[in-house]
């Protein structure tokens, strides 16, 4: 059913019809509408599920990891600080292959103090061995985390996900999102069967000690199932459009590609803004297109490649820094399309909420066009 939602909104009900047996969550800005919703769907009886009140983000993880272990569908949702807290139990969600699947409402990393949008905090942990699915608008975002769960409680993959959509332009956004029924959400969904649980009847241990002998393959089996992971998403993508009519088989997806020459590379919701400014540009005769990433974990080098050729440059937006070196979508871009001979040039726009308009958008189109790039765009220089 069509409903105008706020995104928080959106995600708290995708979650409500998702299950979980126990949320574990500590507000922070802009996440906590969404598990203020959760919390009431729980506090009315509108969602069977235990709500865990922590004192802190390292606290809210740990006990999803807890409960996940024990057999347990959870859910967990942060943002920027709060998702640093949580680094070292990540890591350990990862490691002990738990299905855990968490929303991240990108925001900015402090220092300076800054609540507003940038994907920096995600990013930061692209190493941890979660899965991270970027959403365009607030129906992507609600239709992620159905996928999210089905990808990873596969029985070939076993690893946790994030959810990302970008704080406060999709957070505290009125959009009309199609709202699946809890019944067919049930046929898409089925219960979580997990291999191993932790259970007093039949003792076992999880993420114990690894000496050098054994550590290095624990980390290997992590980087196959990330692998096997791009194929599990693909397929449930497909079965999610035959199901619900929004297929979302492609870990990337074309906009106006066919006969591009500059290729824009962007992820999350500035997708929506490039879409226009590219309307803008092919009407005057300039050959740009868009490729969306939609999976940046699993990440689809061979999907890129194969979308890019034939383009002459990519310009790549990154709402991130890998300080010392570029942003990180294009360094993985860079490294997807190394031996074609393709140019990728690097843009680090609109951090800590910054706004970048349909004209920002044609000017780092018409800075490619000059190879012009690997630049901050859009500084203030009157201040530096």
């Amino acid at each position: 059913m069509m409903e105008i939602l706020e995104g928080s909104h959106a995600v708290a009900e995708a979650v409500k019809r998702c299950r979980p047996e126990v949320i574990a969550a500590y507000p922070i800005t802009p996440q906590t509408h969404i598990v203020e919703a959760l919390a009431s769907m729980v506090a009315d009886c509108e969602l069977d599920a235990d709500y865990i009140c922590v004192e802190s983000e390292f606290s809210a993880l740990s006990a999803c990891l807890g409960a996940s272990a024990a057999g347990s569908r959870v859910y967990s949702a942060t943002t920027s600080q709060g998702l640093a807290l949580m680094f070292e139990v990540c890591f350990n969600v990862a490691g002990m292959r738990q299905p855990v699947v968490m929303t991240i409402a990108n925001r900015a990393m402090g220092a300076p103090l800054n609540i507003w949008n940038d994907q920096q905090d995600s990013i930061s942990l692209r190493d941890a061995g979660w899965m991270q699915f970027y959403a365009e608008d607030n129906q992507e975002a609600n239709d992620l985390h159905y996928i999210a769960y089905k990808v990873a409680e596969d029985h070939d993959v076993l690893l946790p996900a994030m959810v990302c959509f970008d704080g406060f332009i999709l957070t505290h956004t009125y959009e009309p999102v199609d709202i699946p029924t809890l019944e067919e959400v049930d046929a898409f969904l089925p219960p979580y069967k997990p291999v191993n649980i932790l259970d007093a009847k039949n003792p076992m241990s999880l993420g114990m000690y690894a000496t050098p002998d054994y550590y290095m393959e624990f980390r290997y089996e992590v980087e196959e199932a990330m692998k096997r992971a791009r194929k599990v998403f693909a397929d449930v993508g497909a079965e999610f459009g035959e199901t619900f009519g929004r297929d979302y088989s492609g870990l990337v997806e074309g906009y106006r590609l066919e006969d591009a020459e500059i290729a824009l590379v962007a992820m999350g919701s500035i997708c929506g803004t490039v879409k226009d400014a590219i309307d803008e540009m092919r009407e005057e005769g300039k050959k740009v297109g868009l490729l969306k990433i939609r999976s940046f974990r699993p990440f689809p080098s061979e999907e890129i490649k194969a979308a890019l050729a034939g383009v002459s440059k990519v310009a790549v937006l990154d709402k991130n820094i890998s300080l010392g070196q570029k942003g990180a979508v294009a360094l993985e871009v860079k490294d997807a399309l190394y031996g074609t001979g393709t140019e990728v040039l690097d843009y680090i726009v609109a951090l800590g909420g910054r706004d970048i308009r349909k004209r920002d958008i044609r000017a780092v189109a018409d800075l490619a066009e000059k190879g012009i790039g690997d630049q901050f765009y859009g500084l203030r220089t009157e201040v530096l």
